[in-house]
């Protein structure tokens, strides 16, 4: 038998991510976008810098 923990998600309250059903079908995006956090994430893995990001996609702080 599965136990399923009912706990709140730890990003619910964090001040630039946001979780939201609508936007993107619920992915974590940057608050006040629809930039994913895996797209920023994806980014940084590729070798951008948080200047690159910033430069590119001046919406974001």
């Amino acid at each position: 038998m599965m136990q399923v923990l009912t706990t709140s998600h730890p990003m619910a309250d964090h001040p630039r991510i946001v979780l939201l059903p609508e936007v993107l079908s619920g992915k974590p995006v940057i608050r006040g976008t629809r930039i994913s956090v895996e797209f920023v994430v994806g980014l940084m893995a590729d070798g951008w810098t948080a200047d690159d990001i910033l430069g590119e996609y001046p919406g974001l702080t």
